[in-house]
């Protein structure tokens, strides 16, 4: 069986990951889709990383930078730290670190480096970490960190009165582009809920892994969904992000 498996924002939960590949029984026939935010929160960040490079030697694995990843790149690369960043998990992914050599970090920031903004499968179903905002689809976005960091696309989709037919000349072009969109970015915990929300076309599976959520993954054809535990049980020790 051939699945196409969308994982939603890790936020440094490892163990949150492996329990969901186990529970999915995900197997090399499987593709799986990661929508970034693989950094900032619990504490195994660089370990998470490792795990995630030995993965996408063996599977068939598609990765999508979040603007987690982003700040991360900056500090990998250049040392930079974001007071933002630091606030937002950012000091217990360095913590995680500690004990990493630089050839692991170059290692990690090329991993980081080389993943894509968005992406398009064969059933012109959209896969990005946030958003974009051209109502000529993700091809034509004139500003890339749209992808990382756009949030009006979940929030236009949440605005919009349901009652709306599709085919209105007041539905939102961006909605039609696509068959369907899968985004993360936006947690669901926002709105007390711990499961993926699914407005018309776009389904939002950032089920609050990086505070007091489960991490989720989801059978982009089925729309069968599995869940980790709740990620704060998994590091009960750990405070996880304040924001």
């Amino acid at each position: 069986m051939n699945r196409t498996l969308v994982i939603g924002d890790i936020h440094g939960g490892l163990k949150a990951l492996v329990q969901l590949l186990e529970r999915a029984k995900v197997t090399k026939d499987d593709t799986l889709i990661f929508l970034g935010d693989y950094v900032d929160g619990w504490s195994e960040t660089a370990p998470l990383l490792d795990f995630l490079i030995d993965l996408d030697k063996n599977s068939n694995c598609i990765f999508m930078v979040g603007n987690h990843d982003l700040w991360h790149i900056d500090w990998l690369r250049e040392g930079i730290i974001n007071e933002s960043w630091v606030v937002n998990g950012g000091k217990a992914s360095i913590e995680s670190y500690q004990l990493n050599s630089d050839n692991q970090k170059a290692e990690h920031l090329n991993f980081l480096e080389n993943m894509k903004g968005f992406y398009i499968d064969e059933s012109n179903r959209l896969y990005v970490h946030a958003g974009f905002t051209s109502v000529y689809g993700a091809k034509k976005e004139k500003y890339t960190s749209n992808f990382s960091w756009d949030r009006t696309l979940w929030e236009t989709a949440l605005s919009i009165d349901k009652s709306l037919n599709t085919d209105s000349i007041y539905f939102p072009t961006r909605f039609k582009i696509y068959n369907e969109i899968f985004i993360g970015h936006s947690a669901t915990t926002k709105y007390n809920i711990h499961e993926p929300m699914n407005i018309f076309n776009v389904w939002n599976i950032d089920t609050g892994a990086g505070f007091s959520g489960k991490l989720t993954m989801i059978d982009a054809d089925s729309k069968e969904f599995w869940q980790s535990d709740f990620v704060k049980e998994l590091y009960s020790n750990e405070g996880g992000r304040s924001h």
